[in-house]
């Protein structure tokens, strides 16, 4: 069924027309409340637990790079076009069936690591407020972020704007009691007090963190007015999110001489403990809901030719989550994610070789963008594309050299424009687009648009 108000919707198969995009500070503050996670401390201090200060600096340099090269070029797709990941991939070289594959795995990957933050989250809170047990802080919380998830994007950037802030105070007021007794020249000089790590395995630790969230930046960046916002947006975003928060977590590292230092920002008696974890895990546990649902919204509308309600699914969606992070499903779940993960660096290079390379089908996007609608039609299934798919897919994950996120993103790329030049590139089969996609679904203006 059709979504009636873009709060329930949010225009999850439809392009979001010029009126329903925001300011790229409101995109930003929630590009940075992604990465500015408990678990982007965890990543500085393994970085500082084996790297002086200054090697774990120029690694969270290059990794930052890294994703921001990947993150702003498939984000100005998204912009541009004003499509989620999923459904962009139509015309971006994976066709109607390729991109309802590409919403599946993006579904099941993303629900998975909702449910374990969920289930993380409620461990801490287990511990540190009791009343309820693990299993029914993962149910509370799970439902609690489903409730911020249902209302969209709009819902979404305030809870961005109070957390943010919020979360960056209070983990502060954590962590200067622990550091202000060090001198911070002897931290930003002391030797690793673990094992070495090299700025290679470093980087690649960096990159590989946030690969996912930089691949489904389309989710985001489509509420992006210009293609100079998505830059702005994910440049300050990106590069904030791993400085302010991965060289704290270096500090940390060399201070305690632990790379365990997630009980430190923690550690706070009382409220303060309790809110920075669960303004730590909301922040980016609502993106994982909600490109989870988009995700899912395109495999129904493709696969079985029906155009869901965002809201409805993402209901299903979250409470499925929370009920699997409640019976510790997901511990089991962790290494399958982790296996999907690498398919998911190569989507980016296609999708990037396609647009703004070999252009197969980017004047059916161009052609229909002025009117707010989707191209008529799309190919069933690119051959090439999915083969190309797989085979980066299986470097990323079996050649040890290098980067293996970047190994198959660049190695998709490649082959991909290689392919396109030996006019390899062909659709088989045409799909023709839902007329509920090609028609905008709501001209209501949200309040408080900023």
């Amino acid at each position: 069924m059709a979504g009636t108000t873009v709060g329930a919707d949010d225009y999850a198969l439809a392009r979001v027309p010029e009126h329903a995009r925001y300011s790229w500070w409101s995109v930003a503050t929630q590009r940075f409340g992604q990465i500015s996670a408990l678990s982007q401390f965890l990543l500085g201090a393994t970085l500082g637990f084996g790297m002086s200060f200054w090697t774990a600096f120029w690694a969270l340099t290059l990794g930052a790079v890294i994703l921001e090269l990947v993150a702003i070029l498939i984000g100005v797709i998204g912009a541009r076009e004003g499509l989620q990941t999923s459904v962009v991939a139509r015309w971006t070289g994976f066709g109607q069936a390729g991109s309802s594959l590409i919403g599946l795995a993006i579904g099941i990957s993303l629900i998975g690591w909702f449910g374990i933050q969920s289930a993380v989250s409620a461990a801490g809170l287990s511990q540190l407020i009791g009343v309820l047990p693990t299993w029914g802080w993962s149910l509370v919380f799970g439902l609690a972020v489903t409730l911020v998830v249902l209302r969209g994007f709009h819902s979404m950037a305030w809870v961005a704007y109070v957390t943010v802030p919020a979360f960056l105070v209070l983990v502060g007021w954590s962590i200067i009691s622990e550091l202000s007794d060090h001198s911070l020249s002897s931290l930003v000089n002391a030797a690793p007090p673990g094992p070495h790590l090299s700025l290679l395995a470093g980087t690649t630790l960096v990159a590989g963190g946030f690969i996912v969230g930089a691949v489904i930046t389309p989710d985001m960046t489509r509420y992006n007015r210009t293609v100079g916002d998505v830059v702005k947006q994910t440049v300050l975003g990106i590069t904030l999110g791993e400085y302010v928060i991965g060289l704290v977590g270096v500090l940390l590292a060399h201070a305690v001489g632990s790379a365990n230092v997630i009980t430190i920002v923690t550690s706070s008696v009382g409220w303060v403990g309790t809110l920075v974890i669960i303004l730590g895990t909301i922040k980016i546990n609502d993106w994982n809901l909600y490109s989870s649902g988009l995700g899912v919204v395109n495999f129904i509308g493709t696969v079985f030719g029906r155009h869901v309600n965002r809201a409805v699914v993402t209901l299903v969606v979250g409470l499925l989550g929370s009920v699997l992070a409640a019976v510790g499903i997901l511990d089991k779940f962790t290494e399958f994610l982790t296996v999907l993960g690498v398919a998911f660096p190569p989507i980016a290079g296609i999708m990037v070789a396609e647009y703004f390379v070999v252009k197969r089908w980017r004047p059916e996007l161009e052609a229909t963008r002025s009117e707010g609608t989707l191209p008529a039609t799309a190919p069933t299934w690119v051959p090439a594309t999915i083969i190309i798919w797989i085979g980066a897919a299986l470097i990323g994950k079996y050649v040890a050299w290098g980067l293996p996120s970047i190994n198959s993103l660049v190695v998709g790329f490649a082959a991909y424009v290689v392919a396109g030049k030996l006019g390899l590139i062909r659709g088989v089969g045409t799909s023709r687009t839902m007329d509920s996609e090609r028609t905008e679904i709501s001209t209501v203006v949200q309040p408080g648009r900023i």
